[in-house]
């Protein structure tokens, strides 16, 4: 059990996320709280709040495959990327975070919690280097048209999208008519999950 973690209403057992798992969970958000005095990485403050945005960014493994790497896109503070990182050691995770104060902070995470299949990229999606990944995600970044243009150059023959998303997913999702895909609902988060996508988008 985790040993902050009340896990009040059950939530987390969902997970079944392992005993080291939560413990680097529980590092990474007192590591944020300690930084985010100083450098202001993030808007959640409290410890509470901290915990709500990992369990919003994890809340996915309930239903995605295991893929083999990783893409996220606008990682900021580590939400999404650098949480599914934690809870899935055998994916080769990229995290592409092109404000420096959030890259120093994720690469401190790296190093600390000895992350060593996560890379992270103080760059825009744009200057990657381009090659394909099972999963793309993405979190408050920017609309779904724009996303799926940034994600266009990395999509090969198994590539799916997961992109953390509010009520405006509803009118978005009319420009995926090419893509089969699933909207699941959690409280007012929207996770739209891309199964299959052409390239011609």
């Amino acid at each position: 059990m985790s040993r902050k973690w009340k896990m009040k209403d059950g939530r987390w057992r969902e997970l079944q996320l392992s005993d080291e798992t939560l413990q680097k969970l529980e590092s990474f958000a007192e590591h944020l709280m300690a930084w985010n005095k100083v450098h202001n990485l993030t808007g959640a403050k409290s410890y509470e709040a901290i915990e709500e945005q990992i369990f919003d960014s994890i809340y996915p493994l309930t239903f995605l495959p295991n893929p083999k790497n990783l893409l996220d896109i606008g990682t900021g503070a580590g939400f999404p990327g650098m949480i599914l990182a934690i809870a899935m050691p055998e994916t080769e995770c990229t995290l592409c975070e092109p404000l420096q104060k959030r890259t120093a902070f994720l690469k401190f995470i790296v190093r600390e919690l000895q992350l060593q299949h996560v890379n992270v990229e103080t760059s825009r999606v744009e200057a990657l280097e381009v090659k394909p990944y099972e999963l793309i995600t993405s979190r408050a970044v920017t609309d779904t048209e724009t996303l799926m243009s940034w994600c266009h150059p990395f999509i090969g023959e198994n590539t799916q999208l997961l992109f953390y998303k509010g009520e405006q997913v509803f009118e978005e999702i009319k420009s995926l008519e090419m893509c089969h895909y699933e909207l699941i609902s959690r409280n007012k988060r929207n996770y739209l999950w891309i199964k299959e996508c052409t390239k011609e988008i």
